[in-house]
């Protein structure tokens, strides 16, 4: 799939449009049978618009279907790749797909099922940069990957020890969802909102970082204001789950 498209794809979801988004990747996704971008943001579409919603139960098990459908493409397409390249492009997909799905069964409550997706996610995006070190985009998941184990809860953590996971290091995944903010090509508006999520979560440790948070969710909403997430974490009592 080509930059251009998945762009205005991503464009309609930071737009608000989230129905036009899902229906735009779902198309792709039926015109590149084997091409994992497009059930994964097909995907994408549809948690952003749960989010919207307030409803974490949003169509969870067509989200469900479509991630597993994204990460089952990238595996087949990895087997099959020639070059570094396209495996840098498809460990980042086959690491974004497991990391929607690490969410999705973590707000479902679902730990066990959440830190084995969230190992495969890591495993596929560190594979990723292995092989590029350049990857700004594959930070993202590692920075999610990062900041969830070393701010989980006590039972999320004991899971996450148990399987092998780690415990987490806060201020390097601070670090490396700033890097994105500033220098992510596919996930810069993505990482520029999670990381106001995280800066706002570290304001109860540091008071001065809730500033920077509403400052750069300010820019997103003015940047895209049809979309109600963003201008729903300025006017409510804190960032989205």
């Amino acid at each position: 799939m080509l930059p251009s498209e998945i762009a205005s794809g991503q464009d309609l979801i930071y737009r608000g449009r989230f129905s036009a988004a899902h229906l735009f990747f779902s198309r792709l996704a039926q015109s590149s049978p084997r091409d994992p971008v497009g059930p994964t943001l097909a995907a994408a579409a549809l948690i952003w618009w749960g989010e919207a919603r307030e409803d974490e139960r949003f169509l969870a098990d067509s989200i469900d279907v479509l991630l597993a459908d994204g990460a089952a493409r990238a595996e087949a397409a990895l087997a099959e790749a020639s070059d570094d390249s396209a495996r840098t492009a498809l460990s980042f997909w086959l690491g974004s797909a497991y990391g929607y799905r690490a969410r999705q069964a973590e707000l479902q409550g679902k730990y066990w099922r959440a830190s084995r997706e969230a190992g495969r996610m890591r495993d596929a995006l560190e594979s990723a940069l292995a092989l590029d070190t350049s990857c700004v985009d594959c930070l993202l998941g590692l920075a999610v990957y990062e900041y969830g184990l070393a701010r989980a809860s006590a039972l999320a953590r004991l899971v996450a020890r148990i399987i092998g996971l780690g415990g987490g290091n806060a201020d390097r995944a601070m670090e490396m969802f700033r890097r994105v903010a500033e220098d992510g090509v596919l996930t810069r508006t993505e990482g520029r909102w999670l990381y106001a999520n995280a800066l706002f979560r570290e304001a109860e440790r540091d008071a001065a970082l809730r500033e920077e948070a509403l400052r750069i969710v300010a820019g997103l909403a003015e940047q895209y204001p049809e979309n109600p997430v963003f201008h729903r974490f300025l006017t409510g009592p804190g960032p989205a789950p």
